[in-house]
């Protein structure tokens, strides 16, 4: 990963509300008002690109705008507007399941015949799927394990020791060339993409944003760590047989070695990680906290919502053999020796 202190620029707006913030982070304009941010769509690109403006203060942030703006009380307050809005259509589209148990027998069971993208990039996909998946999925893998720390100072006893042993293991377990995020750059590298954290976000579509403002929403709230819990059991539990497709799709178009070492690697530590997760981060914090199983389940229904928009959105414009990113990328590359 080339520059990995390096502030990402800003994207270009996709709407009032995106502009407005990012005129806000310049200093060179009003952030937007109540009625804009309540008439706009809630899973649409300017609405969706606001929030992940706001929450990506709290990670690399942006070149050029003040790290203060962090703390920004008026940013606080639209941020609030917009993930209020968010949370609320969460909780109504969302499947809906009382129970812990309930909520993790849908993603523990595989059906038989799947249509995923998983099964769409093994069975027939094309080097350029490959590496449009990598594109947008970056946004999402290059800070995979991030959000997800952020439960740990609100969790204690077996949760919290637990939670803290998977995330090393995200971490690399101490070795730098071993951390998730620096073998999701090896594999990009491998498909001529740009290694650059944030470089891919002007190009992502609206549906990939979701599912990583979704994690930044859990992590940030304390009031939600019980949805952040549900969130990582889910991400752990249907990691590990969608990895094995993954792998499998980058061995047969030739993708390259670390396109290759990123999704086996996750096969195997994600099949120990779900052990970990239901067994001891889930049941430990259901042992002391029993009134966040709701919560818990919340957090795995919105999960597969969001991973379920994805895939519809990517599987459709694939079927019809258009690019799914809004920026499509150069068909030629120079490809990893």
């Amino acid at each position: 990963m080339e520059h990995p202190c390096e502030e990402p620029r800003l994207p270009s707006p996709r709407g009032p509300l995106s502009s407005a913030v990012e005129d806000h982070l310049r200093g060179t304009g009003p952030l937007p008002p109540d009625e804009e941010i309540a008439a706009a769509p809630v899973y649409g690109d300017d609405l969706q690109l606001a929030l992940y403006l706001c929450y990506e203060l709290h990670y690399r942030g942006f070149a050029g705008v003040a790290a203060d703006l962090e703390w920004d009380p008026e940013l606080l307050r639209v941020r609030a507007a917009l993930e209020d809005r968010f949370l609320t259509a969460l909780r109504a589209d969302a499947p809906r399941h009382d129970g812990v148990d309930e909520a993790l027998a849908g993603i523990l069971v595989e059906p038989v015949d799947g249509t995923g993208v998983s099964h769409f990039l093994r069975d027939k996909g094309e080097l350029w799927h490959l590496r449009e998946y990598a594109a947008q999925r970056s946004l999402y893998h290059l800070k995979e394990a991030d959000p997800h720390a952020w439960v740990l100072p609100r969790l204690w006893g077996r949760a919290k020791a637990a939670m803290a042993a998977v995330e090393f293991d995200e971490y690399g377990g101490g070795r730098a060339d071993r951390v998730h995020a620096r073998l999701f750059a090896d594999l990009m590298t491998d498909l001529g993409l740009d290694t650059a954290y944030g470089r891919y976000l002007d190009a992502a579509c609206a549906e990939l944003l979701v599912t990583v403002n979704l994690m930044s929403l859990f992590g940030l709230r304390r009031s939600l760590r019980g949805a952040l819990v549900g969130h990582f059991a889910t991400v752990e539990i249907t990691s590990s047989p969608g990895s094995r497709r993954l792998a499998e799709a980058m061995r047969r178009t030739g993708a390259g070695p670390a396109a290759e070492h990123f999704y086996d690697e996750h096969v195997e530590a994600d099949a120990v990680h779900e052990q970990v997760v239901r067994h001891e981060v889930v049941a430990g914090l259901l042992e002391v906290e029993p009134h966040l199983a709701a919560d818990i389940a919340f957090g795995v229904d919105a999960t597969v919502f969001a991973e379920d928009r994805l895939g519809e959105r990517l599987l459709a414009d694939w079927s019809a053999g258009r690019s799914s990113l809004r920026t499509p990328l150069p068909q030629e590359f120079t490809h990893a020796s």
